[in-house]
C-alpha cells in the first residue's frame, strides 16, 4: 500500500501525518512545537519539521509529501536564498497602516476597497503579504534593499524539502497565492504591478502550480534520515484550503475552524470580491474558490478565560454550560489581539453588562464562549451575503473539542453543526493532496473522516443581539475611543 505524508506547519506547531494513499487510513504521526510570537525565524519551522518527521517515523516509505502552512507570512530571501529577517506572521498587525495606505493610494474609501477586491479578490489588511512588504520597505530599508524573492511559509518549506536549489525553483499553489494581495483568483495570474506598488520594485515570486502538479522532488540530503528515493512533492497550500480538503468539504459546505485564528469559509464554484473587506476571495486547493472570513481571536479567547479563572479548558467548558444562554446579559467582545474582521487592529477586548448577578466564573466562561462564536457568526453572515450557501456547517479545530463550544454553537449560528472526530485536518488535507499527486487522476482520492456528530439547539437570537450592541463600543490600545 503506498503511503503519503502531509505536513501542517501552523502558527503554534508542526504536525506530520502518514496515511495510506488510497484509503486515508492513519499509519503514524508526529509533532513538534514552534516558537511563540508574531515574527519567527523560518529556520525554527525547518527544525520543527525535522523533529516532527522524526517523531512520525521518517519518510523512508512514503510515495509523496505535501506541506500546508499558515497563510500570508512574509519570508524574504536574498539572491543566495538566505533568509533576510524573521518572517512576519499573519497575526502581526504592525502593517495595519500600510494596508490603509494601499487602499488610499487606490482611490481611498469605497473606491479603493473596490479596486483591490476586483483586482485580487480581497481588500488589504495587516495580515496580507503585500502590506507586510510595504511595511518592510518603509521601516527597514536596509533589509528591503537585500530582498530578491518573497515567498510564504509553506512555499519556503517545500523549497527546502527540494534541497533549496535556486530562487527560480520556488513553488506555490492557488490557495496560498490568493492570500498575498498580488495574485488574482479570478484570472489565475500574478498582479506584479500591485507587488511593485506595495514594495517599490519587482521581486522573484513562486510559480503558481495546479492542484496536483508536483512542486519538485524530495531531496534526501535535505533530511535527517533516509527517504524513499526522490519522491514527488505536492504543491502544498494554505492551512484553510488544506483543512477544507482534509475534512472533505464541497460546494454548499461552510467550515468553521477554531484554532489560533478563527476562520469561516465556504467551497464555491465562483470567485468572490467583497469591497467591504469582510470576505477574502481566496482560492481553494482543488481548482475551486474559498471565500473566507478570518478573526484573529478564536481558541486563545478560551485559553485567556481559563487563565483568568484559574481553571483548565475542560472545567471552563463545564462552567460555561452551567450558565444560562446569554450569560444573563454579560457580553465579551473578544478582540484580545486587535482584530482582522472587522478591521480593528488596535482594538482591545471588553466586557459589557456586568452585574452582581453575572459576576461569577460560570457567567464569564459562558460570555467568553459566546463572544468568540458571535464573532464567527458575523463571518457566516458576511459569507452568505456574498452568495455562499450554508447547507452544512462543519466545526473543526482545537476549539471544537470543547463541549461548550459544540453545544452553544447551534444557539449562536441559528442552525445545527456537524463535528467530525478530532483530527489534524490541515495535515490530512496536505496528505490527501500528496495522494492525489502520487496516484494521479482528475480528483483527490475519496477519503472518509470517520463518524461525525451533529449538535442542534434552538437558536437564541438575544445572544447575538446583545453582542451586536457591544461590538462597536470598543477602545484602542491607548484607551482613546472606538478602534
Amino acid at each position: 500500500m503506498p503511503l503519503v505524508a502531509g505536513v501542517d506547519s501552523s502558527t503554534q506547531s508542526c504536525k506530520v501525518v502518514v496515511r495510506d494513499a488510497e484509503t486515508g487510513a492513519l499509519v503514524r504521526q508526529g509533532r513538534a512545537p514552534h516558537p511563540e510570537g508574531t515574527e519567527v525565524d523560518p529556520y525554527a519551522w525547518w527544525e520543527a519539521l525535522l523533529a516532527a518527521l522524526d517523531a512520525a517515523g521518517g519518510l523512508a516509505d512514503v510515495a509523496a509529501v505535501a506541506v500546508a502552512g499558515q497563510q500570508h507570512g512574509m519570508v524574504c530571501l536574498d539572491e543566495a536564498g538566505q533568509v533576510i529577517r524573521p518572517a512576519l506572521l499573519w497575526n502581526d498587525t504592525r502593517s495595519a497602516g500600510a494596508a490603509q495606505d494601499l487602499i488610499a493610494e487606490a482611490g481611498g474609501g469605497e473606491a479603493g476597497r473596490r479596486f483591490w477586491a476586483e483586482a485580487t479578490g480581497s481588500v488589504p489588511v495587516a495580515s496580507f503579504t503585500a502590506t507586510k512588504l510595504r511595511w518592510l520597505a518603509r521601516h527597514e530599508p536596509a533589509n528591503a534593499d537585500r530582498v530578491a524573492a518573497v515567498c510564504l511559509p509553506h512555499d519556503w518549506l517545500t523549497w527546502r524539502l527540494a534541497g533549496a536549489p535556486d530562487l527560480a525553483a520556488l513553488r506555490t499553489d492557488r490557495g496560498d497565492a490568493s492570500g498575498t494581495g498580488y495574485w488574482s483568483p479570478r484570472t489565475g495570474d500574478y498582479r506584479l504591478d500591485l507587488l511593485e506598488r506595495a514594495f517599490g520594485r519587482q521581486l522573484v515570486v513562486p510559480t503558481v502550480l495546479g492542484p496536483a502538479e508536483p512542486a519538485g522532488l524530495l531531496d534526501p540530503a535535505a533530511l535527517v534520515g533516509p527517504a524513499a528515493g526522490r519522491v514527488p512533492l505536492g504543491p502544498g497550500t494554505g492551512d484553510n484550503a488544506a483543512a477544507a480538503l482534509g475534512v472533505g468539504a464541497g460546494p454548499g459546505d461552510v467550515v468553521v475552524s477554531i484554532g489560533t485564528s478563527g476562520t469561516v469559509f465556504a467551497v464555491a464554484d465562483t470567485p468572490a470580491a467583497d469591497p467591504t473587506g469582510a470576505v477574502a476571495g481566496f482560492a481553494d486547493a482543488t481548482g475551486r474558490y474559498l471565500p473566507l472570513v478570518c478573526t484573529l481571536n478564536a481558541a486563545r479567547v478560551l485559553d485567556a478565560a481559563a487563565t483568568l479563572l484559574g481553571v483548565g479548558l475542560d472545567e471552563l467548558s463545564e462552567l460555561a454550560l452551567a450558565a444560562a444562554p446569554g450569560a444573563d446579559g454579560l457580553v465579551m467582545v473578544p478582540y484580545l489581539e486587535g482584530e482582522r474582521t472587522p478591521d480593528r487592529p488596535t482594538a482591545t477586548g471588553s466586557l459589557h453588562g456586568l452585574t452582581l448577578g453575572s459576576a461569577t466564573p460560570a457567567h464569564l466562561a459562558r460570555a467568553a464562549v459566546e463572544g468568540m462564536l458571535c464573532a464567527l457568526a458575523d463571518g457566516l453572515d458576511a459569507l452568505t451575503a456574498q452568495g455562499a450557501t450554508a447547507r452544512r456547517i462543519i466545526l473543526v479545530g482545537g476549539g471544537a473539542r470543547s463541549a461548550a463550544v459544540r453545544r452553544i454553537a447551534p444557539q449562536v449560528f441559528g442552525r445545527p453543526v456537524v463535528v467530525p472526530p478530532p483530527g489534524e485536518y490541515v495535515a490530512d488535507g496536505a496528505a490527501r493532496q500528496a495522494a492525489w499527486v502520487a496516484l494521479g487522476g482528475a480528483a483527490p482520492p475519496a477519503w472518509t473522516v470517520g463518524d461525525t456528530e451533529e449538535y442542534a439547539a434552538a437558536p437564541v437570537p438575544a445572544i447575538r443581539g446583545r453582542y451586536a450592541e457591544a461590538r462597536d463600543r470598543v477602545v484602542d490600545r491607548l484607551g482613546t475611543g472606538t478602534a
